[in-house]
């Protein structure tokens, strides 16, 4: 039988059909040396092929045996994982605590957002990306919630996507602070548990409903 992923073990099945692929969580890709160096012994010891920086701000371990898989993760004190029908890493930017141009504590932000929702179940995958100013580094236009800071606030825009049939979001709040803004994505995550379907992005989902019917239902 061909192996497939397999998403309780956190493991992407790889183009060989016999190896697979583990990304530790590093929230934001922010990552001190001790996990630098745990990541590279585990790679190590279990016979990885290589390790992998990823768009999704994560480094992926790749080339590692099925029979192995639990082993590796066990090295790990974080054994969240987030693949499937789950919400994924949320991409941070450094924001005001290293770049001149942020306005806001975009990783402040973005690990309460980590904390709270990181590898809960959703419809079908689901990303957010946090951004410190307008520049938007982290994707925040293309992902299903994105946040970005201004002078006054966060500004909230949901419903955007990459990959082959790209959107882009459309504003739902602005001027909010951290809380705010969390208490927002509780709410938009709640209307997509509610109202979507398998294999919709919330931007279908609000697409369907209309997306005055979704701005009263979440706000």
């Amino acid at each position: 039988m061909t192996k497939t992923n397999i998403p309780e073990k956190g493991a992407i099945i790889q183009r060989n059909l016999e190896t697979f692929s583990i990304s530790p969580h590093i929230p934001g890709g922010f990552a001190d040396p001790a996990l630098l160096r745990k990541i590279a012994d585990v790679a190590e010891k279990y016979g990885a092929k290589f390790i992998k920086l990823t768009g999704a701000q994560r480094i992926a371990i790749i080339g590692i045996k099925e029979d192995d898989l639990d082993k590796a993760w066990a090295e790990f004190t974080d054994r969240s994982k987030a693949i499937g029908l789950t919400i994924r890493s949320i991409q941070i930017c450094p924001g005001t605590r290293a770049c001149k141009k942020a306005k806001q504590d975009s990783p402040g932000l973005g690990f309460a957002l980590d904390k709270v929702f990181y590898g809960k179940p959703a419809p079908a995958k689901f990303k957010m990306g946090v951004s410190g100013c307008a520049n938007c580094c982290s994707d925040s236009w293309m992902k299903d919630i994105g946040f970005f800071g201004t002078e006054t606030g966060f500004t909230v825009v949901a419903g955007g996507k990459g990959g082959g049939t790209a959107k882009i979001g459309r504003v739902l709040a602005e001027d909010l602070t951290e809380d705010q803004a969390v208490a927002l994505a509780r709410k938009i995550i709640g209307f997509y548990r509610e109202q979507g379907k398998f294999p919709e992005r919330l931007g279908a989902t609000i697409e369907l409903v209309g997306f005055d019917a979704f701005v009263q239902a979440v706000k």
